[in-house]
């Protein structure tokens, strides 16, 4: 079972770190704005253990006043790879400050500044450790499997396991699946990155294969020389995309169900992916296809339609 920890946590790092306030003899700084969140978290239930993944890559905004003069200064802090491969004390934090006077407010960041940071991150990792968990662990065959949804929503996140309770005790059922949440923007409007998934002939540009595209209700999708088959579960122009879709390799007759939400950025297009039911197996695989084999090639098709049209 996974459960994705990704909105969860954007909400929890900006509770534990916006506000944070620095105080020493130079003057007195806080931390003002978390300006960039990139990254994602999920924890995984494996035999009723926790397995926890979180990347992240934030820039956040500080501003201080020095004690005697009484000026005013801004600056911000890197923090580049948040990650379960590094201890928090190994954690990267740079902090810089806009140009001018007041490198005593910057120095006062960098040693108290980033003493302070560090236990904001460890209370959003012990949250995360806990809060968000509450109720993860999955039965043992011995308990009643009616225990299992403890919370569908916790801090405005919506919760769904992968496996349903009721097949836990029933071994070979249902293979242990995945959720996959992906998001990219690309720079294209909403519509012409919805006419990239659902037109035959952009499709076959950006796969470089043969494809068949059906994009109806119920019609039919192969791409990839059918390695990926599936069809449309429904379709809301320019806005939202749901498919069945597959791996040749999966086993066979399993299909997971794929979201794509189209964002409009003015200009650009977020597009966000929330691929559910792979097999735990695949998942590495599934979200290197949709990371290489989709994004990485459209974003190509499209900076080359935007070559042509110059």
């Amino acid at each position: 079972t996974e459960r994705d920890a990704t909105s969860w946590s954007k909400s929890k790092l900006k509770e534990v770190l916006v506000g944070l306030v620095v105080e020493g003899e130079a003057g007195r700084c806080e931390i003002s704005d978390l300006k960039h969140v990139e990254g994602e978290a999920s924890c995984n239930s494996r035999k009723g253990k926790l397995i926890f993944f979180y990347e992240w890559n934030l820039r956040l905004s500080w501003k201080g006043t020095v004690k005697e003069s009484g000026e005013k200064h801004k600056g911000s802090v890197e923090i580049p790879n948040l990650s379960e491969e590094n201890e928090v004390d190994d954690t990267e934090i740079n902090v810089s400050k806009k140009k001018g006077e007041g490198d005593i407010l910057k120095d006062l960041m960098r040693t108290e500044g980033t003493t302070k940071v560090r236990e904001a991150l460890r209370d959003y990792l012990k949250a995360l450790k806990t809060e968000f968990t509450s109720g993860m662990i999955l039965p043992t065959k011995a308990t009643s499997s009616q225990e299992l949804p403890v919370e569908q929503k916790l801090s405005g996140s919506t919760v769904q396991d992968s496996v349903p309770p009721e097949s836990l005790d029933r071994v070979g059922v249902k293979i242990p699946t995945a959720k996959i949440v992906m998001r990219e923007v690309f720079n294209s409007p909403a519509e012409e990155l919805y006419r990239i998934f659902t037109t035959k002939e952009l499709v076959q540009k950006f796969s470089k294969c043969p494809a068949v595209v059906d994009a109806e209700k119920g019609g039919k999708l192969q791409m990839f020389d059918g390695c990926v088959s599936g069809e449309y579960a429904e379709l809301v122009p320019n806005q939202r995309l749901a498919l069945k879709w597959r791996c040749r390799s999966w086993p066979d007759e399993h299909y997971a169900t794929v979201a794509l939400n189209f964002k409009d950025l003015a200009a650009q297009t977020e597009l966000q992916l929330e691929c559910r039911g792979v097999p735990v197996s695949h998942e590495d695989s599934t979200r290197h296809c949709w990371k290489k084999q989709y994004f990485e090639e459209i974003h190509i098709l499209l900076q080359q339609s935007k070559d042509n049209a110059e």
